[in-house]
């Protein structure tokens, strides 16, 4: 049989490896941009070899696979190379928010077990009076000691990512890798606890880049504007360099900036999550930008609003498609904004190859247009929690025929056409006097009123009613009615059991990285103001 070596041959079988992939881009386009910084580029030829000599230094240092890397920065090409050099060793790569405290990213990178750890100038600051469990490698341009030299607690000391690397040229050893072997880890945003390491598999990372057959990525130059740690830049990023295009890594998120970029770079594809959309569409001269070279945009992670993904449509050329999905796999929804304009208060309809189901609190199917909390299985499903067998089997459904589904903490019902309508979190659902209130509805009618920028509800104690709905809300510049006409308002559109009992003004609302509202900080913020 002829051995399989092309990029398109590879793309064909039912499994190949990424960093075997980028190895034939490498060879069939190698002086194609690979990876675009702010400092710079590098081609697929040289990413491929800077891969090579992050495996063979690992390897050199005694990792094994199937040990985890952590890596704790900003996005560059130093950090694309080290997370693919890591696969390509056959660890696991292991991403971590440098936007979390210096004690939880301690902890979680004691919790990966990483022998090693990559961090930036800023975050090695951030550290430096930490513990670490792992060796720290400081990136750098250059070799030797920075001006300023982090110096760790406990045994570690850094070494310059130019002096750790190995020689130019230098080969790993061939590492064989399954599709059930972890590819890398993601650690949850901990906005409900403690972050818990999501594993997932080359098998999931493989089929998020075979199932983008037809979105374009082998020609494509894909803006990332959403931090490296977050699966919802992985499902763009990966797939981009697995398919032979071109990714624009963007640090800290700007709206004009972003335009500016994008018009430079002539992008073509992007993935945004919906408060960026919603902050570059504001922008009074957004119409005057240049961006007909957009052929494919997609958006996750967060409530998209019919009416802002409207906006899209209308005045961004390219196609708009919604993915609704989690980390930990399950499954996913895709909704073609652009060719489904009355279905635009949905997230669409699962994707081939996977299957959603309802089920109620008993764990029971519900009827077909009921509401019911979705339950899903696909190819692309995490292997578990690194380390919490019991957290994975609380994450788990499995139906008569023993079929495993990855609950995914939303209520949600299927209209007559089969696409998904979400009604809210789970964990948001709030229960006042016996009846269920979903946070969402109430935040889609504070959202019609033309003073509010950005709102939020949560769910308080209340002794009359056991819980109560409170919202939050971030007025627009021009806005000139006060909070008490608002809440008025509101409660006028809002039905007898769903009527707000405060609206509090907001400067912003907390947000994490990727744009999910941090709704705890907004339950400590009342609770702060309380005590």
């Amino acid at each position: 049989m002829r051995r399989m070596t092309t990029a398109a041959d590879m793309l064909a079988t039912g499994f190949a490896t990424l960093p075997d992939l980028i190895r034939a881009h490498a060879v069939e386009r190698g002086d194609r941009t690979a990876v675009a910084d702010a400092r710079g580029s590098i081609d697929h030829r040289t990413l491929d070899a800077v891969m090579d000599r992050v495996a063979a230094a690992l390897q050199r240092d005694g990792v094994a696979p199937g040990s985890a890397v952590a890596i704790v920065a900003a996005p560059t090409t130093d950090y694309a190379a080290v997370f693919l050099g890591a696969v390509r060793a056959g660890c696991v790569a292991t991403p971590i928010a440098p936007s979390a405290t210096a004690a939880a990213i301690a902890a979680m990178i004691a919790d990966s077990g990483a022998p090693v750890v990559f961090l930036d100038l800023e975050n090695a600051r951030a550290l430096e009076e930490q513990t670490l469990s792992a060796r720290p490698i400081l990136f750098s341009r250059e070799g030797g000691s920075p001006d300023w030299a982090p110096a760790f607690a406990g045994e570690h000391s850094f070494q310059a990512f130019a002096d750790w690397l190995a020689p130019s040229q230098a080969k790993p050893t061939p590492v064989a890798i399954a599709p059930e072997d972890p590819f890398n880890i993601i650690y949850s945003s901990g906005t409900t606890g403690t972050p818990k390491g999501i594993v997932q598999s080359h098998a999931m990372r493989w089929a998020h880049v075979s199932r983008n057959t037809a979105a374009g990525f082998d020609t494509a130059v894909t803006m990332i504007a959403t931090p490296l740690y977050s699966n919802t830049t992985l499902v763009s990023f990966l797939p981009t360099l697995g398919w032979g295009g071109t990714v624009v890594l963007m640090g800290k998120f700007d709206a004009r900036a972003y335009l500016e970029l994008a018009r430079r770079y002539r992008a073509t594809h992007t993935m945004l999550v919906p408060v960026q959309y919603q902050r570059i569409m504001a922008l009074p001269d957004f119409d005057s930008f240049d961006l007909s070279t957009f052929r494919f945009k997609t958006s996750t992670s967060a409530p998209f609003s019919a009416a802002l993904k409207a906006d899209v449509v209308a005045r961004w050329p390219g196609v708009l498609v919604e993915f609704y999905g989690m980390t930990e796999g399950g499954a996913s929804c895709a909704l073609n904004a652009t060719a489904n304009p009355t279905k635009l208060h949905t997230v669409g309809q699962p994707m081939p190859g996977h299957e959603i189901r309802l089920i109620d609190d008993d764990g029971n199917e519900v009827a077909p247009g009921e509401m019911g909390e979705v339950v899903g299985r696909s190819p692309a499903m995490m292997n578990g929690y690194h380390g919490r067998s019991e957290a994975t089997r609380d994450a788990e459904w499995h139906d008569a025929e023993g079929n495993r589904y990855i609950r995914h903490g939303d209520v949600g019902r299927f209209d007559e056409d089969g696409f998904l309508t979400l009604m809210d979190r789970k964990k948001d659902l709030i229960i006042s006097g016996g009846f269920n209130i979903y946070p969402s509805d109430l935040e889609a009618v504070l959202a019609r009123h033309p003073a509010v920028a950005d709102c939020a509800v949560i769910g308080v104690s209340s002794e009359a009613w056991g819980e109560t709905p409170v919202g939050f809300y971030v007025p627009r510049a021009d806005a000139i009615e006060d909070a008490a006409s608002i809440l008025a308002w509101a409660n006028g559109q809002l039905g007898k059991t769903q009527r707000l009992s405060a609206l509090h003004i907001a400067d912003e609302l907390p947000r994490s990285a990727i744009g999910k509202v941090l709704k705890r900080e907004l339950r400590d913020r009342l609770a702060g103001a309380a005590a």
